[in-house]
């Protein structure tokens, strides 16, 4: 009994490892992925309520065409009905779904207004898609910071420190992250190439997807609430290789991003691997999920 308990919590310590140091999707995965953000918490709340509508509605629906086929199928109805109105129904059938909508529409709106209602950012990166890349660009910093982003090819893994692909998946990874402190209002600029196609910048974990549309400047924003390495992907259709155009955000803390940064300026590869290096370290004596020997 002691060592099945042990098990459960080595077991259950590892999953919150995991899940608190790299959010990505996972096979058969039902849910959405662990809200990183306020926004997300409110868009995983709201996706649980509707449930409570979506449920008895479909439960509803099913039990009345049951009720019709075996009811009034021809052999045990031989002669239809011919009822052309019913006050009753009518009112039910159109009270019931304005009710429905009513209790919908209100949290659906307070969400979009979150979404839409940028607060006083703390930081401002720009992201700009082309065919098949992101750009960044750090706007305000005491020195000009702006890298390409690629997705990472297994070639290069040895060489950037990423060769876990617990942490850093195929397909997924990529060579240069986007790095932000945690807990800070990061407002992202998104656009696309003046010459390219509309891409999409999404990131399932911070409740994030806006249109990078070629000569136009969306903006959005996001404040982690925790540590990690978040992945995303374009989430527009923009040509051949739409499905190798990832997004990874890292998020670190105020100590780690400004040292980051700084060096960043002018030692950009020697920047990252000195971020990646401590950020595969264990964290508090738990091996997070890079470090787990197999």
């Amino acid at each position: 009994m002691n060592r099945a308990y042990a098990v459960m919590t080595a077991l259950i310590c590892l999953l919150f490892a995991s899940a608190g140091y790299a959010d990505q999707p996972h096979p058969w995965q039902l849910d959405l992925q662990a809200p990183a953000t306020p926004i997300m918490h409110q868009i995983r709340w709201f996706e649980h309520y509707t449930l409570w509508f979506i449920v008895p509605v479909t439960l509803l629906v099913l039990v009345l065409l049951v009720v019709v086929v075996v009811k009034f199928r021809a052999s045990a109805n031989p002669v239809p009905s011919r009822t052309s109105h019913n006050t009753a129904i009518e009112i039910i059938w159109t009270l019931g779904p304005v009710l429905v909508l009513f209790f919908l529409a209100i949290p659906s709106f307070n969400l979009l207004n979150a979404q839409l209602e940028l607060p006083e950012a703390d930081m401002t990166v720009k992201a700009t898609a082309t065919q098949w890349q992101w750009n960044y660009e750090y706007e305000g910093t005491p020195a000009p910071v702006a890298f390409d982003s690629f997705m990472l090819k297994e070639a290069d893994r040895a060489a950037a420190g990423k060769t876990d692909t617990a942490v850093y998946p195929r397909l997924l990874a990529v060579d240069n992250e986007m790095i932000v402190p945690v807990n800070k209002t990061v407002r992202v600029l998104v656009t696309a190439a003046p010459s390219d196609v509309i891409h999409a910048f999404a990131m399932p974990a911070f409740g994030l997807k806006i249109d990078a549309v070629p000569g136009r400047l969306n903006e959005t924003w996001f404040k982690a609430e925790r540590e990690g390495l978040y992945y995303g992907q374009c989430s527009e259709l923009c040509g051949k290789d739409h499905a190798f155009m990832p997004i990874a955000i890292r998020v670190v803390t105020e100590d780690k991003y400004k040292s980051w940064l700084a060096q960043a300026a002018t030692d950009l590869p020697g920047a990252y691997k000195a971020l990646v290096a401590q950020a595969d370290k264990p964290v508090d004596g738990v091996a997070v999920a890079a470090n787990v020997s197999k």
